[in-house]
């Protein structure tokens, strides 16, 4: 990923598409560090099959902290299931980051 999302919900999609990639070194980027892993393991990812944004608190091009409120679906051992989280951003130096999320 080159280009740095403008706002907390391109970042969010942005994430999410990683997540569907697999590419553990762009999620890693885009985590806060202060609540970032050492590792990701993607080893049991599941196939996700599709986001869809619920809700946006700020996040906008021009504040320092967001929420995005997101639905995301995937398959895994043959079922379908969803993921509903509150995630929250704050951008520093011009980057918007993922902090973390409230799983609902």
């Amino acid at each position: 990923m080159t280009d740095e999302p403008e706002t907390a919900e391109a970042l969010m999609r942005s994430r999410f598409e990683a997540f569907k990639r697999g590419d553990r070194d762009w999620l890693l980027q885009t985590w806060h560090p202060t609540t970032r892993p050492d590792d990701l393991d993607l080893s049991d990812n599941p196939r996700w099959r599709g986001l869809q944004i619920l809700d946006t608190e700020a996040g906008g091009a021009a504040d320092d902290t967001g929420v995005v409120e997101f639905r995301a679906t995937y398959v895994a051992d043959g079922e379908l299931g969803i993921l509903q989280e509150r995630s929250r951003f704050v951008r520093e130096d011009g980057r918007w980051l993922y902090v973390d999320g409230d799983v609902r």
